[in-house]
């Protein structure tokens, strides 16, 4: 597939890596927006400037797609969710955003850099070295890759919370996402004819909103796919015992929720041929 800044609604197969239900945008950009706030940290690994011509992958709502575009470079946001897209061209429709799949995109044009926040982790990890082929191929010599997404641990807490509860009800548990190690990320770069100048896996306790809601509203966004066992009949007496299990490790200050958040940051240079 070739996808290009002036087709933007060009589209690979789905992937099934991904969560394939629709996301809500407006809460997104709501009670959720600590996801993109937080990502504007790892521009200043990016560093853009305004020569330069930039893919944001997982653009999502694009906000930080318009952060880049802001110094002057040609930037391109790409995602697979036509509900982030749809806000993404409603709120910066002087950008270019196109719709594709991350393990299945190719452009006419090399970009000078790569860029990726809190996407990567969605996609299942035998489907990880797909992603880092159209990345790779997608830059130039000496390119730039620079991401953030969750690192081994991430959200590790709330998970065995969800898990423990779907055990007692006798139904599957399941962990949607992919958290790699330092380690097991820069020998996929490496494996990738990347050289690896940055890597970091951090703690980033993240506070949740909407007080004693936060917990089950973060899992209502994201942990769709954790979720899935329980009837909808069940939905709610299940998220009031997730609580129960993780108040005593999340619920801060008797007003609030956090999420135990671990992220993977890197910054790796595509070596020349």
């Amino acid at each position: 597939m070739t996808t290009s800044s002036d087709d933007p609604e060009s589209t690979g197969r789905e992937n099934e890596g991904e969560r394939t239900d629709g996301w809500d945008s407006s809460a997104y950009d709501g009670s959720h927006s600590f996801v993109y706030e937080y990502g504007e940290d790892v521009l200043d690994l990016l560093e853009p400037t305004p020569d330069e011509r930039i893919l944001d992958l997982g653009c999502g709502t694009g906000h930080l797609t318009a952060r880049i575009a802001d110094v002057g470079a040609d930037v391109v946001g790409l995602d697979r969710s036509p509900e982030m897209l749809a806000q993404a061209r409603e709120r910066y429709p002087e950008h270019a955003f196109v719709r594709a799949d991350a393990r299945e995109f190719a452009f006419d044009d090399p970009f000078d850099a790569v860029f990726s926040n809190a996407a990567l982790h969605w996609i299942d990890e035998q489907d990880q070295d797909a992603v880092l082929e159209c990345v790779a191929d997608a830059l130039g010599p000496g390119g730039r890759f620079v991401a953030e997404f969750g690192g081994t641990g991430n959200v590790q807490t709330i998970v065995d919370a969800v898990a423990t509860e779907l055990e007692r009800r006798g139904y599957p548990a399941a962990n949607p996402w992919y958290f790699p190690s330092v380690g097991e990320y820069a020998s996929a770069l490496e494996a990738h004819g990347f050289e690896v100048r940055h890597a970091r896996l951090f703690d980033r306790p993240t506070p949740l909103e909407d007080g004693d809601d936060g917990l089950s509203g973060w899992l209502e966004m994201f942990g769709d796919e954790l979720l899935g066992p329980v009837p909808d009949d069940e939905r709610d007496g299940f998220l009031e015992a997730v609580e129960d299990e993780a108040r005593e490790d999340l619920y801060v200050d008797d007003d609030h929720w956090i999420a135990d958040y671990r992220r993977l940051r890197v910054v790796a240079v595509l070596e020349s041929a």
